[in-house]
């Protein structure tokens, strides 16, 4: 085998070893396991549509289908509807906040804002009637940039901050470590 096989190959084994991702085990006498962070004990998981208390209209039913999605993806679990399920995350919106983070010197336009999003979520064991998991004030922050150049729409900014608390919460659902 030449060299630049064997660099070929070496190349070819790091890299698939890098693809295989491990994580924490769930028992943190176990260590790293090449398995699933999600709890093996929880089969499925009923997410009912979003309480919203903002006057920001749509923003729960856009968080539920991000959180659905989110879980399909990175999770073990069957999303199902009802109390049929293991377990249930509910939510509620509770404030989305903008901020000015540059306006252009000669107009004061705004430039450059930032859409935060907060709710407060529980996750509970149908099973056991126990609450697995509660969250305050848990949020997520995006930016956009609505000045007359781009022209980018508040809905931007919301969508990518829903995005990204749809992957914090589902984070948050991992065993303990």
């Amino acid at each position: 085998m030449t060299r630049p096989e064997r660099l070929g190959l070496a190349c070819a084994i790091l890299a698939s070893l890098s693809i295989m991702a491990g994580g924490c085990a769930s028992d943190p006498t176990r260590g790293y396991v090449w398995g699933s962070t999600y709890s093996n004990s929880v089969g499925s998981i009923s997410v009912p549509v979003m309480s919203n208390e903002t006057f920001a209209t749509g923003l729960e039913t856009q968080l539920t289908e991000a959180v659905v999605k989110e879980i399909q993806r990175a999770t073990p679990w069957v999303v199902t509807t009802g109390r049929g399920a293991d377990t249930t995350l509910s939510a509620t919106i509770s404030s989305i906040e903008y901020d000015r983070l540059s306006s252009a010197p000669g107009t004061g336009l705004v430039q450059e804002q930032a859409v935060r999003i907060t709710v407060r979520f529980d996750w509970v064991d149908n099973r056991t009637g126990k609450t697995l998991l509660t969250r305050e004030r848990f949020a997520a922050t995006a930016i956009f940039t609505p000045s007359r150049l781009t022209g980018e729409r508040s809905e931007i900014g919301q969508r990518d901050a829903l995005a990204e608390l749809a992957r914090d919460m589902v984070r948050e659902l991992r065993s303990d470590w």
